[in-house]
Parts: C-alpha cells; structure tokens; sequence
C-alpha cells in the first residue's frame, strides 16, 4: 500500500495540484475529450459581477453546475461548461466612484468619462483574476479556453447587433414613460436594483373638499387635481366621472376631476385617493388610461419644483413636516397614524427612489413583430407575435422547464403583468447605447457614422440586456459558429431564484427573437445561502463565508458536500463551520476507507471482469447496483440533493460501517475462496464508490483514484460512470 495512506488526508496540499492536473490534462476542454464523448452538453456559467470576491452563494451555484458537468462528462457527453464574468455596470461603477471619493474626494465628474472608465476596467480586471482563482478552488471543471466576458468585444458586438435588428423592428424606442430613479446614484434603475427597506412613518388623511384622502408622502400633492374612486363604491355613487369640484388645496383654492376607476382598492384606507402620475407607477398608468395631464413635483436631485410655491428647491425630508403644519394650520389634516411600510432604496447607493417621467430607451415587449423562424410552442416561422408571447410559450409549452416547477407560477404572474422595459442608464460604464445624434436625424446602426456632427448618446445599456444575450453570444453570436451550432440552446440554466425575471425570462426572449428558439431547456434554481442563524449573509452582519478560508480551513470537497446534501432546488440553507466540518470528517472516513481496501487487497490484483462471487457477496453486488441506480435516477431528474444523501450514507453507514467490519471477520477466520470474494467485491464497490462521488467530492475521488491498484488508468474525471 502507498505510504500516503498511513497519513491523514490533506486537502490543502492535495485540491490545488489535483485541479492542475486536470487544467493540464486539457479534458475541461470538450474538444480534447476521448472519442466516446459526442453528444453535446452545455451550461453557460450565470457570470459573477465583477465588484468583489465570491461568496458561498456562488460556492452553491458553482458546486450544483459542477456536479452536473461531472456527471454528465462520465456519461460519454461532450460538456461544455463555459464561465465568465458579468461587468454589472452600476454596481461597478458606484463601487469605482465610491472609493474614488474616500481616497481623493472627487466625483466622475470632476475625472471625466474617460479617466473614470480607465479606473473601472483597472478595478474590474483586479477582481476578475480574484474570482477565476475563487472558481478554480471550487473545483469548477469549466473551458477555460472559451471564457468570455459581457463587455468585451465579441460581446459588444452581439449588444449592438441586437440593438440595431430590435430598433428596425420598432421593439426598441424613446419615449416618455415611468421609470426607477436614484436620486443619489443620478440614474434609472431596474426593479431588480431595488432593495425594500422596511420604514416607521406617518399615514396621513387629509380633508380634499368633500372627501378624505390618505397618504404617506404629501410632498407629491401639489399636482394633485384628481380624485380617483372604484365605479362600484356605492359610497361615492352620487358623483359621477368626469365631475368638477372647487375645493382649498396646500396653496390655495383648485378645481379637481373625479376619475373612475377599477385599479382602486375600496377596502384601502377611504376608497378615494388622489394620483400624482408622474411620481407613481400606478399613478401614471391611471393617467395614462384616462388622458390625464401629468405634472413633474420633485426634481431629479430629490428638491421640490416651484409648483411646490413657498417650499420650492426644498429636499423632501425638509419639506414634509413643514406642508403637514400648513395643511394642519388650513384645517385640512384630519387625522395621522403611525404607518410601517416597505420604502424602495437603491441597492448600490442606498438613495431613496423617486419615480419620474423621463425620456429614456424602453423595449416594447407587447408590440407586433414578424419572427421569421421559430421553433417555440404556438409561434409558427413566419407568424406575428409579441415579446411577452415569446417568453410565455416557451414556458407553458414544456419547450423550457422550471425546477422546482412551483416557480412557473411566479414566471407566469410576472410576464402576464409585465411593461415595457427601461434599458436606458445615466451611468458611463457599460454598453454605450449606439444611436447618434445631429439636430433632429437620429442614426442607429452596428458602426459609428461615418459623417461628421454626429453625437453618441451619453446613457449605457442596463446589464441585463447584455446578459440576457449570454447564451448565444458567449458561443460566438452574432457570427454563426461551430460552437454555436453544436451546444445551442444549452441544456440547463443553473441560478439563484432572486433572478427569475430579470435574467431567465429575459433570455428566453432574447433568444426567441434573435434565433428563433429557446436558450436553454431546464432551468435548476438553488436557494439562497444563509449563515446559522438564517440571516442572508452580508458584509455589514459580518456573517459572510469566504470559500477560500472554507477550503483552506477544512477542503473545498467538504464545503461542497455542505451545500448540496439534502438540500433540495430552490430552498434556502443554514451553513455554519459546524456543518462544513461535519463532511470533512466525511472526507477523512472515505481516506480511511481507502487505507483498509488497499492494505487488504494487497496480495490479489484486481480484476473489474471478476465474477466468481459467492452468495453472500452477489448479494451486497445487487444491493450495491441497487443504490447506484436510484442514485442515477436521482442525477438524471435533477435531484442532486437526493443522490448526494443516499450516496453518504450508503458509503458511511452501510459500506464502512457494516460492510468492512464483517470483512474484518472473513479476513480473520474465513475460507480463502471467501478472502478472494470479499476481496474483489471490496475493490469493485471500492471502485464504483469512487465513481459515484466523483461529481460530489472531485478532488478526493481523484487523489484515492490515482492510487487505484488498475493498469493504463486515465484521469477519473473522464471515466465511465458506475451504471
């Protein structure tokens, strides 16, 4: 027996020159796998933001993707599982500016465009080498070779030949509608880069001539001239739509309209509200179905207008407790509750959103168009249809499916509610959007203009148009690759379920429009990573778990086994040390097991073709069979969780715990012929275990499988798997 075994395993010496070997080897690269390797097999890495280092959220996502490609590369498939990163441009930028600010106290302004982004991409360079050193640590078996990044060029040009095919379609245009904005960070944002913080408040109700509104923001109500009710509150069936009323507002005397309509919750506070459209969504879409005037209150640095009159220029925070004093002082307050309610912050710059009307670049995802090739449910080649169509069909008709299939439900309430999408950013990291100006002539295309006097848009493109592109463009797209024709659409999307609308769905339309299919055919959802007491880890909790101190402290097979084991897709988990080391004690059993095979097979050599077992050892061999095909099953229908647990415990508590202790008494006082047996069933199982855990715990598997007592033996990592 190697001498390596009379020590305890090392996964601090061994993980990082087993994963050289297998960068070395080249076979993380499907076209250097052997022959037997054909069919095709795709994941497309959701790519890390560049803003940070990864924590043990990604170490799931990572782990989840490389069990699949493990798994299915020991099948005989052609895996490609192809990584990168994402330039999250707001994110990036806010963090560039952040630090720019505390070290030098100087805004992007005071740098310029230029100067900023040369700090940006110097920024997300550094970080992009810390993360590729993170993903290799985790073991990701993924092509390094083909590693793309969503603003590089290839990908760049994929951005601005979508850009152009939507705009000609008319999918894409300018318009003034409703957006999210960030008073703070001086940009739109979308819904995604929100984050409700929840907000101890007043709730005001206010006399509004013969009604009685309420409100938690009365620094919006200057504009305020409708009164809107529900058609079927018999409370206020005396007043009829369209109606006039004189009443005494915050300034003085207005003239308002009583508007009807569904959208109003009677049993919300009074039933009547007043609607400030252009600092409401819903506000807006009620005055966008009735023709209303809109009328802007508060500027985009968060200040009252001078239709505020003598609280014009003042911040909203200023401003309301001094308009509830003069609305007091007129007898128009009628009471005040106190009120906790969900505020909506900027996720990077922690601003208050202040929803606007503004021009701004939108994706119309209700509007005709002709697809002229299609292969989704229910779109023929040739047929009109809409974006939203696109992303429902491929979904409801079995053409994408969603595991756990629970969140289809949320998939279908978002697109039958979905609007038209800002892709506009006043941010300069990024895509820049390519349409150029000279006077009214608005030039769109692939390439700048060639004529003099035209001037480039200033905004950038949301992340999420690049990324929903990744599928395609990350495979050569727009240029029509071998790559692309042999793994697209991919075979699973693996993500958190945080991003179903902003990513998944907005994949699925992109590649229904641009080719005419779908980009991938599961989507694997995991949960989010919580710390032990179920908090969602954060630096300002201080609760984060880095993966490399993880790996450092007890191997990264163990904090894999951590995060997949029982643990079923799209349900949240506590990790905590305690757990992590409860599966390096896993890690150490499996090294013990291997001592006690190899030094007790010493004087046979093992034969895979043997079969001259006696009754008691086909008996283990049916019920070792047994286990590997419900744990196939298992792998096959996704339900990783599930064949990780069997696999534990059959190794654990079946085969070292009973298995090996009855070998002990046949090695002790048995027949020969059932030394011969044993000691060829111990090595077989032996060598499917390894098999098996593989996928699971790659970097232990290998090291026991080099010492394997089998001739011309290659890499584990492209071995056959066990059934």
């Amino acid at each position: 027996m190697n001498d390596k075994f009379l020590k305890p395993y090392n996964p601090q010496e061994t993980e990082p020159r087993i994963y050289k070997e297998w960068l070395d080897s080249g076979f993380f690269n499907p076209d250097n796998l052997p022959e037997r390797h054909k069919i095709p097999y795709t994941i497309m890495m959701p790519p890390p933001n560049v803003t940070g280092i990864l924590h043990m959220g990604h170490a799931m996502m990572l782990t989840v993707e490389d069990i699949m490609i493990r798994y299915q590369r020991m099948l005989g498939k052609k895996t490609l599982w192809l990584p990168g990163t994402d330039h999250a441009a707001i994110a990036t930028q806010a963090r560039v500016e952040k630090d720019i600010y505390k070290k030098e106290e100087k805004n992007r302004y005071d740098l310029g465009r230029e100067e900023l982004l040369k700090r940006i991409d110097k920024f997300a360079k550094e970080s992009h080498d810390t993360i590729t050193s993170q993903i290799k640590v985790l073991g990701a078996s993924c092509d390094w070779s083909r590693e793309a990044f969503t603003l590089d060029e290839k990908r760049n040009l994929a951005v601005r030949t979508v850009f152009k095919k939507m705009y000609d379609d008319g999918l894409i245009y300018r318009g003034n509608r409703i957006i999210n904005w960030d008073p703070k960070g001086q940009t739109t944002i979308s819904d995604d880069e929100i984050v409700y913080e929840e907000e101890k408040t007043k709730f005001y109700y206010f006399k509004y001539g013969p009604f009685v509104i309420g409100t938690t923001r009365p620094e919006t109500k200057f504009g305020d001239k409708y009164v809107v009710m529900h058609p079927d509150d018999k409370r206020y069936s005396e007043y009829k739509h369209g109606q006039k009323i004189d009443l005494e507002w915050i300034n003085g005397p207005i003239t308002a309209t009583v508007i009807k309509d569904k959208s109003i919750d009677m049993e919300f506070g009074t039933g009547v509200m007043t609607i400030t459209p252009w600092h409401s969504k819903e506000d807006f879409e009620i005055g966008e179905r009735h023709n209303l005037d809109k009328e802007q209150i508060i500027d985009k640095y968060g200040r009252l207008l001078p239709i505020a009159g003598e609280f014009s220029g003042m911040k909203i925070a200023e401003a309301r407790l001094k308009i509830i004093e003069k609305l007091k002082s007129k007898g128009l307050l009628e009471r005040e509750e106190d009120y906790i309610h969900n505020t909506a912050t900027a996720e990077r710059t922690g601003g208050k959103i202040e929803p606007q009307i503004m021009n701004q670049w939108f994706v119309a995802v209700n509007k005709k168009f002709t697809l002229p090739h299609s292969e989704i449910n229910g779109i023929s080649s040739g047929a009109e249809t809409t974006l939203k169509e696109i992303m429902k069909n491929a979904v409801e008709g079995g053409l994408v499916n969603i595991i756990p299939d629970y969140f289809s439900k949320t998939y279908f309430h978002w697109i039958e509610n979905l609007s038209d999408w800002c892709i506009s950013r006043q941010i300069w990291y990024g895509h820049r959007i390519p349409v150029w100006y000279k006077g009214e002539e608005i030039y769109c295309d692939i390439e700048a203009p060639k004529d003099d006097g035209y001037v480039q848009d200033e905004d950038t493109l949301d992340t999420w148009f690049s990324s929903a592109l990744w599928t395609f463009s990350a495979l050569g797209w727009p240029e029509k690759t071998k790559d692309l024709e042999l793994y697209h659409p991919t075979d699973v999307l693996e993500t958190g379920y945080g991003i179903i609308f902003f990513w998944v769905a907005r994949m699925i339309m992109m590649s229904g429009y641009n080719l005419g299919t779908i980009p991938f055919k599961n989507v694997y959802f995991h949960g989010t990573v919580r710390d032990a007491k179920g908090r969602i880890m954060s630096k300002s909790l201080g609760n984060g778990m880095d993966p490399l101190e993880v790996a450092k402290k007890f191997g990264m097979d163990a904090g894999r086994m951590a995060l997949i084991v029982g643990i079923a897709p799209g349900t949240d988990t506590k990790i905590a040390e305690d757990k992590i080391k409860g599966y390096k004690n896993f890690a150490n059993k499996v090294w013990n097991i291997a001592r006690f095979v190899f030094s007790n097979t010493e004087d046979v050599k093992y034969d895979p073709t043997f079969e001259d077992y006696n009754i008691s050892d086909k008996e283990l061999i049916d019920e070792r069979r047994a286990v590997l095909e419900d744990i196939t099953g298992e792998m096959n229908e996704y339900k990783i969780y599930i064949a990780s647990e069997k696999l534990y415990h059959y190794i654990w508590h079946r085969f070292a715990d009973i298995i090996l202790e009855e070998s002990k008494k046949i090695f002790d006082s048995g027949k020969p012929e059932e030394k011969v047996s044993r000691k060829q069933f111990l090595l077989k199982t032996f060598d499917e275990i390894l098999h098996a855990l593989h996928p699971f715990m790659p970097f232990l598997t290998e090291e026991i499988w080099s010492e394997m007592p089998i001739d011309n033996k290659k890499l584990l990592m492209i071995e056959k798997w066990p059934i």
